[in-house]
């Protein structure tokens, strides 16, 4: 596989002078003195650790993700559609239409509408800035929506007495704007936590003072493997967070810094939260320590770690009894992931999900409990969910109960309110506006509905929201109810193994499903015969 990327990335603005770049270095054939495009190398000479990261200009105003093909995706599997007899409804044609699919499922004991979930959006500036319509978003959905880490941390406002949180503005905020608009059925607000947050007291502040139901313990994710990472462009904030604990860098107390700082060397500084060192016992008791201080559900979020760390997991999951383990795969970020880490480190989201259920087929046969799972890692449409769900299927209904986004969701509402904002000034794009409309109410389709539903309270939905519930709700889960109707299941329950089809030898020798040409051949001998 060459790495023509290895030099020139859009992630970092970089680029070649020419096309016909060397396989090897994705250096140009002839480098010359007098180029002016600046490539990987060009740019690294100027600014460094900079280039490690996703062009820092855009930070706060985008999410960032792999660009390497790593060999096997879900574009390898096909979903195997029937046309005999019907499963989970009366097999009648005028019943079993696919807008009776039940696509409703329970993460951890929690009803979700669909089976679909934001993960931990913390501390990076696009997920605060987009807040309102994610959290309300979800709600709307009927889904769980995750903080993420380090939130009272970067909070100015937050109050810490003897290292311990005991009011944060920002993290209050956020769970009563989910709060807004959940139906206190389906969905619920989780809390994360990671070393910082444990040692700040997070979730026994999220627990006594903010009545949260959920905390989840980070272990890492998919786009990296080194702690969350965040840009500071304010050096007050900087000193701040360093002396909340933090690793900031450079340090912001060190006076030729703050000289380079001011001169314009540079416009920002890291903010880095440090990696845990979980351990079998100190992890169950922690766990139950948590539930002793009234958590009703805990949760666990994990990145995509090689094969021995999967199986530690789910080993001491398993032993805690944790409601809910979530597995990223590589290679997408929030915010300011490494791009060399998303395309280099982690287990890519179909290998790590054929490891965990090799673990999880293991944990069943010597009869152990089994912790529901979620799947995270470069998801976008129903197809990827239902081949994750399906492969998860042994016998009993998916182990995979949800899939988890991040990058998703925040587009979803990127783009409604930003294309919003191009409406009111009448400058929509010409054939956008001749296609769909040129006013904000003609834009969404399932604006109508939610007007229907919440009558006034509609005006108090941000049009980010409105895009993010269309998207949840009016794509994904049509989307998925039309998938298994193809297949004849009218309940998400239903799906299993035998519902895909791998289109490729490698992915049939990593998930184990047969391949196109060889499912089903006695079947078909058998009816034949």
């Amino acid at each position: 596989m060459a790495d023509i990327y290895a030099n020139a990335r859009s992630t970092t603005g970089t680029k070649t002078r020419v096309t016909d770049i060397s396989p090897t270095s994705g250096m140009c054939p002839i480098c010359i003195r007098n180029c002016q495009t600046l490539c990987e190398i060009g740019l690294s000479a100027f600014r460094g650790r900079e280039v490690l990261y996703p062009s820092p200009e855009v930070f706060g105003e985008s999410t960032s993700a792999s660009n390497k093909d790593y060999a096997l995706d879900w574009s390898h599997f096909q979903i195997l559609v029937d046309v005999l007899g019907a499963k989970g409804i009366e097999a009648d044609p005028d019943k079993a239409i696919f807008e009776a699919v039940d696509i409703k499922t329970e993460v951890g004991g929690v009803p979700l509408k669909i089976p679909v979930l934001t993960a931990g959006l913390g501390s990076t500036a696009v997920a605060k800035k987009n807040w309102d319509s994610l959290a309300i978003g979800a709600a709307l959905t009927g889904t769980i929506q995750v903080i993420g880490e380090n939130v009272c941390g970067m909070d100015p406002a937050s109050k810490i007495t003897g290292g311990k949180v005991v009011y944060s503005e920002d993290l209050q905020y956020r769970v009563e704007k989910y709060r807004e608009f959940w139906d206190e059925k389906h969905g619920d607000i989780v809390v994360q936590t990671n070393v910082e947050d444990q040692r700040m007291g997070v979730d026994t502040y999220a627990l006594s003072k903010l009545n949260v139901n959920i905390i989840e313990r980070k272990w890492g994710q998919g786009a990296k493997a080194i702690g969350g990472e965040v840009r500071i462009q304010d050096i007050g904030k900087a000193k701040l967070l360093k002396q909340r604990g933090y690793i900031v860098l450079p340090d912001p107390e060190d006076i030729s810094v703050q000289e380079a700082f001011r001169a314009g060397v540079f416009r920002s500084f890291e903010r880095h939260s440090r990696v845990g060192m979980p351990e079998q016992r100190s992890f169950v008791e922690d766990v139950e320590w948590l539930r002793g201080q009234g958590a009703k559900k805990v949760f666990l979020k994990t990145g995509a770690y090689r094969p021995s760390v999967v199986a530690f997991t789910l080993k001491v999951a398993s032993e805690a009894k944790i409601d809910v383990v979530t597995f990223d795969g590589a290679g997408g970020g929030t915010g300011m992931s490494p791009v060399p880490m998303m395309n280099e480190c982690s287990t890519p989201t179909v290998y790590l999900e054929a490891q965990v259920l090799k673990c999880i087929e293991l944990l069943m046969d010597k009869g152990r409990y089994v912790p529901d799972i979620v799947m995270a890692g470069g998801f976008v449409n129903e197809t990827q969910m239902f081949k994750s769900m399906a492969m998860s299927n042994f016998g009993n209904g998916p182990c995979v109960k949800a899939i988890a986004m991040a990058r998703a969701p925040i587009t979803a509402a990127l783009k409604a309110s930003y294309f919003t904002e191009l409406a009111v000034k009448g400058e929509l794009p010409t054939a956008f506006a001749k296609k769909y409309g040129e006013t904000p109410e003609q834009l969404f389709i399932a604006a109508p509905e939610l007007k229907s539903e919440f009558g006034d309270n509609f005006q108090a939905i941000p049009v980010g929201a409105i895009g993010v519930y269309t998207y949840y709700y009016s794509r994904l889960g049509i989307g998925l109810k039309q998938l298994l109707a193809a297949t004849r299941k009218w309940r998400l329950d239903l799906i299993d193994r035998g519902d895909i089809a791998s289109l490729s030898d490698r992915a049939s020798k990593v998930t184990l499903i047969p391949t196109i040409e060889e499912i089903e051949n006695d079947v078909m001998e058998n009816i034949l015969s």
